[in-house]
C-alpha cells in the first residue's frame, strides 16, 4: 500500500452546475466545459506524478442525494476519468466538513501523508504537488495559497480536525484564518507559491494561453 494520498476534489461538468458563476460570462455549455478541461488538466498532472512517485490517487466528486444517483455518478466518472482511480462521493455539509472527512478516511488508513486539490487552477503541477509532499516530510501542514484569499492545496501528516470549523469557506479569509489555526495550534506550516484559482468572470484574463 501507498503511504502518500493524493486527494482530488471535483464534480461532474454537468451544464448549468459547474463553475457556475462563470455562466453569465461562458454560458452553461462553456463553463461547464472549462470545467471538464482543468479537471482533465488536473488528473493529467496527478498521473505524470505517479510515474515518479509512490501515491493513490482518489477522487472525492459531488454526488446526487439518492444513493442510486451516487452511484450512476461514479460509473459516469469512470467513463469519464478512467477506471483505475478510485472513487468516493464527498458526502455531505460546508467544505470543510467534507475536506476534514476526506482526511479522516485516508489516514484511518494508515497511511503518513495526505494532500487535498481542487481542479480549478490551472497552474497546479505535478512539480508543486512533488513539492508539496517533500515539505510534509518536515512540516505538519502545507498550504498553496490562492490570490483570492483561499488556498488550493492543502496537505497533513494527521487529522488535525480543527483546521476544517469555524472558517467562512468561499471567501478571502480562509487561508488567513487556516494559518491562524495552524499557529494557536503550534503547527509548524510550509506554504508553497501563490496561484490563481479560475472561479469568478474576473478570473478569466488569468488562463493567459492555457
Amino acid at each position: 500500500m501507498s503511504r502518500q494520498r493524493l486527494i482530488v476534489f471535483t464534480r461532474y461538468p454537468e451544464p448549468g452546475k459547474a463553475k457556475t458563476r462563470l455562466i453569465p460570462v461562458l454560458g452553461a455549455e462553456g463553463a461547464a466545459n472549462l470545467h471538464r478541461q482543468m479537471t482533465e488538466y488536473t488528473i493529467s498532472q496527478v498521473r505524470q506524478l505517479q510515474t515518479d512517485r509512490d501515491v493513490a490517487i482518489e477522487v472525492y466528486f459531488t454526488a446526487s442525494d439518492m444513493p442510486p444517483a451516487r452511484l450512476r455518478d461514479r460509473a459516469a466518472f469512470q467513463n469519464w476519468l478512467g477506471s483505475d482511480l478510485i472513487y468516493h462521493p464527498q458526502g455531505e455539509g460546508d467544505l470543510g466538513t467534507r475536506m476534514g472527512q476526506a482526511f479522516k478516511t485516508a489516514f484511518s488508513s494508515g497511511i503518513d501523508s495526505a494532500i487535498i486539490i481542487g481542479t480549478d487552477c490551472p497552474s497546479l503541477n505535478a512539480d508543486l504537488i512533488a513539492e508539496a509532499f517533500q515539505k510534509l516530510d518536515q512540516n505538519d501542514l502545507v498550504l498553496g495559497p490562492a490570490t483570492d484569499g483561499g488556498y488550493y492545496l492543502i496537505g497533513l501528516r494527521r487529522l488535525i480536525p480543527e483546521l476544517f470549523v469555524g472558517i467562512n469557506w468561499g471567501t478571502s479569509e480562509v487561508f488567513q484564518k487556516t494559518v491562524q489555526i495552524a499557529n494557536n495550534l503550534k503547527l509548524s506550516v510550509a506554504n508553497l507559491t501563490f496561484l490563481s484559482d479560475i472561479d469568478r468572470p474576473e478570473d478569466l484574463g488569468k488562463l493567459g494561453n492555457w
